[in-house]
């Protein structure tokens, strides 16, 4: 019995009361899901719930009386031994050996879907992130949301969400000037300009855009610039792709803001906005009353001299994922953009949308490694590229992944290198590999999960207690990756996984899968081979929402 089905099963009883009369609710009044979750003690059942306390005050009775009524029902459910009433009125639930154990099968049937839920059915999500400028290699500072955003990502599309994964190129205004400018002066040999991008990855550029036209240096700098510039943006976009996919990072989207410009989609913006009725004029410029909207100022959209803001394009950027048919916009933007929030909330108000369910802006904080050099090649940043080479991407992205995006994080590399139970990554890919292993081990043995083409399988051997906590565990893992994609926490994933983790090396200490010496192989074996799989199979799911591997061997 998985904690949905029993779920599920106290939701159907506090229906039967409610149409016997038993409690003093209409149907319309009841949640709809019930929470079960592990109780702290565990010889106090294998779960608990507390609606009881939730509804005794609108039922008109007092939590134990409300109790009482659902644990007479509850007892008659198939699977269930025990009901009892903790405290103030808490139920706390066991079953029994074969229910539990069950599980352990359909997990293995499901395989790479368990886990997967329908919690955001129906929710069509842009999810943007990364979006770093086309004008230098991906560092550091955009490692975070490269990991966490695309593990969100993952964990959106399990819980049935449809979501498009896209990168918004900067490749228009006066940076891309001043990129190109640098790898001219790179190109014949001169300094930097002032202002400009440092680093030996711009000589790189200049090869890059020798090697495509060889006759670049002939030219005049006016007629070599917008040559230099498309060149060597497509290379250093070549390398960021690159770049991501070595991080296991895709999008499905790459979306150019120079196209906003060159369609026309800026001045579309204003005009769309003007009808209706927040933009105005004013010194000269257009501006955007963001401050009917919670805004701190009103934001000019066309200067003065009729040149666009970054904001126009902004404004003209949610207004094609509108158009697009994303209703649900997510933006993942680095620490230092908190001011973005209100702006970009205002802007959805002035397109006619709901701030606070049209678009979600999340901030992600600093993150530093220590020991971490900067890149020899890109002069005074760290590169992801050299993070990969040093401490791998399993272990960048986990240990990301396994802490909230809006806590500051250092890395420790000595940590990360370690094989040992105090790495995160380690130990709990470790424990995918050893089940792999004990798999293997049990096939030698002759252990094998069906007999004569049948399932041999008796979820009632399952009954140590080691057993208990593992299948408990197990059992609660598509309501950890649901909650993981309604709070956009793929840290609950990892944190989850070490937990499957230590009691999978618990129940390995305890529980044998190979018959030991001449033992013949019996039911008990082949059932718990069920189980051995069955965590194999959940840490793998796991470990893919979060990006890693999920190794055979170690």
């Amino acid at each position: 019995m998985t904690p949905e089905e029993l779920s599920a099963a106290i939701s159907a009883c506090l229906k039967d009361a409610v149409a016997a009369g038993d409690v003093a609710l209409s149907e319309s009044e009841l949640p709809d899901e019930v929470r079960v979750e592990r109780p702290k003690n565990r010889e106090h059942g294998d779960w608990a719930t507390n609606i009881a306390l939730q509804l005794a005050k609108k039922a008109g009775t007092n939590p134990r009386a409300f109790a009482e009524i659902l644990r007479t029902r509850l007892k008659e459910i198939n699977g269930v031994t025990a009901v009892d009433i903790a405290g103030p009125g808490f139920l706390n639930i066991t079953v029994d050996a074969a229910a539990a154990g069950a599980l352990a099968k359909v997990i293995v049937e499901s395989g790479r879907s368990y886990g997967s839920n329908q919690a955001l059915a129906g929710h069509v999500v842009n999810m943007e992130f990364v979006s770093a400028n086309p004008t230098g290699p991906l560092h550091i500072g955009h490692t975070r949301w490269a990991a966490l955003g695309d593990s969100i990502a993952r964990v959106l599309r399990a819980s049935g969400a449809d979501v498009t994964a896209e990168y918004y190129i900067n490749d228009a205004g006066s940076q891309m000037n001043v990129f190109a400018n640098s790898v001219l002066s790179r190109l014949h040999g001169r300094d930097v300009p002032e202002g400009g991008y440092p680093g030996q990855y711009i000589v790189e550029l200049g090869d890059e855009v020798l090697k495509a036209h060889p006759a670049i240096r002939e030219l005049t700098d006016e007629a070599a610039l917008p040559v230099i510039r498309q060149a060597a943006y497509e290379a250093q976009m070549a390398d960021i792709k690159a770049t991501l996919a070595e991080f296991g990072v895709s999008f499905d989207v790459y979306f150019s803001e120079k196209d906003l410009h060159d369609h026309g989609a800026i001045e579309s913006a204003v005009a769309r906005l003007r009808e209706q009725g927040h933009v105005f004029d004013k010194d000269g410029a257009v501006w955007l009353r963001t401050t009917d909207f919670g805004d701190d100022k009103d934001r000019v959209m066309i200067r003065a001299n009729g040149e666009p803001t970054y904001f126009a394009a902004d404004a003209a950027y949610y207004l094609s994922k509108k158009d697009r048919g994303f209703p649900e916009k997510i933006y993942l933007l680095g620490a230092d953009h908190h001011g973005y929030i209100n702006r970009l909330k205002a802007i959805a108000a002035c397109a006619g949308d709901d701030p606070e369910t049209n678009i979600e802006v999340l901030i992600g904080q600093l993150v530093s490694v220590n020991g971490a050099k900067l890149s020899k090649r890109a002069g005074n940043i760290i590169e992801l590229k050299d993070l990969i080479s040093w401490l791998g991407t399993d272990a960048v992205r986990y240990s990301l992944a396994r802490f909230p995006a809006d806590s500051p994080l250092t890395l420790d590399p000595e940590l990360l290198k370690k094989n040992s139970n105090e790495n995160p990554v380690f130990y709990v890919q470790y424990a995918h590999a050893r089940s792999r292993g004990t798999a293997r081990n049990a096939a030698e043995a002759g252990v094998e999960r069906q007999v004569n083409g049948e399932d041999a399988f008796d979820a009632s051997l399952l009954d140590h207690a080691t057993e208990n906590e593992l299948l408990s565990y197990l059992g609660s893992y598509p309501s950890i990756v649901a909650k993981a994609a309604e709070f956009r926490e793929p840290h609950r994933v990892a944190r989850h996984l070490e937990v499957i983790a230590g009691a999978y090396h618990r129940w390995y200490d305890a529980c044998r899968v190979s018959p030991q010496g001449e033992e013949p192989v019996r039911d008990v074996n082949r059932t718990r081979l069920w189980l051995n799989d069955a965590t194999s199979q959940v840490l793998a799911n796991g470990l893919e929402l979060l990006g890693v591997s999920a190794p055979e061997r170690m």
